[in-house]
């Protein structure tokens, strides 16, 4: 047994309180069991307990044993002076606070349910499972788990937005610098999402708004300082877009020695850096206050409205320079805009409105419940246990599922672990 079943038992007293008393003989009631404390310091903070008809109110102590208290060196941390009660599974030690003042114990081990020891030690005993509840994941109630996915998926969007303030930082609190570096990101996709990044980190997104305004040579840019340009021969089109960088690398000073080239290697020609970087370039040129754009709009058909754009008239005939094919225009497919909308999009905006104090989940939830689930092994195993998703808000929620509860076989702070548990 660990010691986080013991605190979920306080928590949600999940033992026999009948004739509760300390390990001397006094009688003890739960006014409140206090408040869960995920930090270092006691288990619980501002518990109330009334013991021998006195109440005391302050910090709640959980431990597997007595003796705990002092392996912990807890009697020498003035953090747990404050401690009114310990509660133990089994008591094999009697404790003393600083001030040598003895901490009135409860003993649990022989009033906890014998089926929910059980039910704990099956989750627990799962390891070599996928899931751990994988044979009681499909039969928790529709209510339950729905909410729960819910809270998942804003979990998932406050973890991003945790994730933007380092960036954030760097950039000066430039949000729209900040969408530049997450859509450049996720253009390059998997295989060249570093390569992407590093070309992002590179410029000063002022000057993408300036050249996206003057038409025609933000694709120039792009590709010549990702390093595409590079060669001194090839076909007419190469050739001018090979003159129009190095106008602007002497007329801006810039620099992209330190930029790692995109790989064109086992990528399907649609996602060749070539066509997502002329791609991206449109989507400036065609919305130079993007950003602006994308807080005032609130439907996934807007989104998809906004990001209908194609490469360069080059790229018609092109997936690399200088071998043509036959004519195809290359938009952005309706799957990548809602690669571009779940991974960048609402992510960004729920941060930015969170920061600004101005974020409604209802609206995202509305949101993401527009838009088709993703594709994955992970969402594959889910639906073979019952769980399909019907759209972004389940099949993020689940991969946010699967990687910070049941990959740490977090269960005692699932809802859907905490529902078999009971």
């Amino acid at each position: 047994m660990k010691e986080d079943f013991l605190q979920y038992v306080w928590k949600f007293q999940k033992f026999d309180s009948v004739l509760l008393e300390t390990t001397t003989g006094e009688p003890v009631e739960v006014v409140k069991p206090g408040l869960q404390n995920f930090d270092s310091g006691p288990d619980f903070f501002n518990g109330a307990v009334r013991i021998n008809g006195q109440q005391w109110v302050g910090n709640i102590e959980i431990h597997l044993l007595s003796s705990l208290w002092y392996a912990h060196r807890h009697d020498s941390d003035p953090a747990y002076d404050n401690v009114v009660l310990h509660v133990v599974w089994q008591h094999d030690r009697v404790v003393f606070r600083r001030d040598d003042s003895e901490i009135p114990t409860i003993e649990l081990q022989h009033r906890v349910p014998a089926r929910a020891v059980s039910y704990y030690q099956r989750l627990h005993s799962g390891m070599h499972r996928w899931i751990p509840c994988e044979s009681e994941f499909s039969s928790v109630e529709d209510f339950t788990y729905h909410n729960w996915l819910e809270y998942l998926f804003i979990e998932r969007m406050e973890r991003r937005y945790d994730s933007y303030l380092d960036p954030l930082n760097t950039l000066k609190n430039d949000w729209e610098a900040l969408l530049f570096r997450e859509l450049c990101i996720s253009f390059g996709t998997k295989v060249n999402k570093e390569a992407f990044a590093n070309l992002a980190a590179s410029v000063d997104f002022s000057l993408v708004r300036k050249l996206s305004r003057e038409g025609g040579q933000l694709e120039s840019f792009f590709l010549g300082q990702a390093g595409l340009l590079e060669q001194d021969n090839g076909d007419d089109g190469y050739l001018e877009f090979r003159n129009d960088y190095l106008f602007l690398k002497r007329k801006f000073g810039l620099d992209n020695a330190g930029v790692i080239p995109p790989k064109f290697f086992r990528l399907r020609p649609l996602n060749f850096p070539t066509i997502r970087l002329s791609q991206l370039a449109r989507i400036y040129e065609k919305h130079p206050v993007l950003f602006s754009e994308i807080l005032e709009i609130t439907t996934a058909e807007q989104f998809y409205e906004l990001l209908e754009v194609s490469a360069g008239t080059y790229w018609e005939e092109h997936f690399s320079f200088g071998k043509k094919h036959k004519r195809n225009v290359k938009s952005l497919s309706r799957t990548f805009k809602e690669h571009l909308l779940v991974n960048v999009v609402i992510p960004v905006k729920f941060s930015y409105m969170r920061q600004n104090g101005s974020a409604s989940d209802e609206d995202l939830l509305f949101l993401a419940r527009q838009l088709s689930p993703e594709k994955n092994s992970i969402i594959t195993k889910f639906a073979e246990l019952g769980r399909k998703p019907a759209n972004i808000l389940e099949s993020q929620g689940l991969l946010h599922l699967k990687k910070v509860y049941c990959d740490t076989q977090q269960c005692l702070r699932c809802a859907i672990g905490n529902a078999i548990l009971k």
